[in-house]
């Protein structure tokens, strides 16, 4: 087989193309919230919502509502929880994220260790990008235009609410509001990650794009397309891998999104090195 076939051949099978079509979607939404997330020190904040957002899965499930409801939901009483109890206590923000993420997902195993369930609930765990079915993928299309819409409007807000919460105050804009919109936006690419990843993973694909793309550019805009490249080929190459190997297609993109990260950072380190050589001599 020459390379031709060895990248095109996995794409001429229908469920291939549409894992890979989602797959692209929720990358590039991934990545741009990423690069928030990192210029906002909130890597443990997508962690929290990812878990978090397990409880109300579970229980929507058992009531035979749309698991989006649920999800979303239980994400949005995480977030407002996380805040109102850093506003009336002297705890951290880490510190309370960490108290209710964890018990939230505790929750949520616990209910759903008790229900017999089917595969279809240990795929959130996992993901099941494989398995999206027509109206997943219709669900996702909807979600992406809404997260994407936002994103157009409020982009240049959520950028000047990341560098500095006090200036953003001072131009005529809400933190508060920002804080909780921005929230909202990843709980909804949660939701999507979460049929391409899983729960389990879906905070290195909200992480892992926003990192590497750090270390490589200071300027933002720079920023955020090296972090949509770097996701993008990481979920086509995750895929490819995933086909000739019979492995978890959402743990390869994981693996080779953390590959790109060690590769970007031992480039700014050979960087750093041939800087200080150069200075010395």
């Amino acid at each position: 087989m020459n390379w031709i076939n060895i990248l095109s051949e996995p794409f001429t099978y229908a469920f291939m193309q549409r894992a890979l079509f989602v797959a692209v979607i929720v990358a590039t939404i991934s990545a741009i919230l990423s690069c928030y997330l990192v210029l906002k020190g909130w890597a443990l904040m997508g962690d929290a919502l990812s878990h978090a957002v397990l409880p109300g899965i579970v229980i929507v499930y058992l009531l035979g509502v749309p698991l989006i409801i649920g999800a979303f939901v239980a994400g949005l009483v995480c977030s407002f929880s996380m805040g109102y109890i850093k506003q009336h206590s002297r705890l951290k923000e880490d510190t309370v994220m960490g108290i209710v993420f964890a018990g939230m997902f505790a929750i949520g195993l616990v209910i759903f260790s008790k229900i017999e369930s089917d595969q279809h609930l240990l795929h959130i765990l996992f993901g099941n990008i494989l398995g999206i079915t027509q109206a997943d993928f219709y669900q996702t299309l909807i979600l992406s235009a809404m997260v994407i819409i936002a994103l157009l409007f409020k982009g240049k807000d959520f950028v000047l609410f990341c560098f500095d919460r006090n200036y953003c105050h001072v131009a005529g804009l809400s933190p508060r509001k920002l804080h909780y919109f921005l929230l909202s936006l990843l709980t909804l690419t949660i939701v999507m990650a979460m049929q391409v990843v899983g729960v389990i993973l879906v905070v290195a694909m909200l992480i892992a794009p926003g990192m590497t793309a750090y270390l490589l550019t200071k300027q933002f805009y720079q920023m955020v397309i090296i972090a949509i490249f770097c996701s993008l080929l990481s979920s086509f190459l995750g895929l490819l891998v995933s086909y000739y190997i019979d492995g978890s297609p959402g743990a390869c993109i994981i693996l080779i999104q953390a590959a790109f990260f060690i590769s970007a950072l031992a480039i700014t380190q050979l960087k750093h090195k041939i800087q200080i050589n150069f200075s010395e001599n």
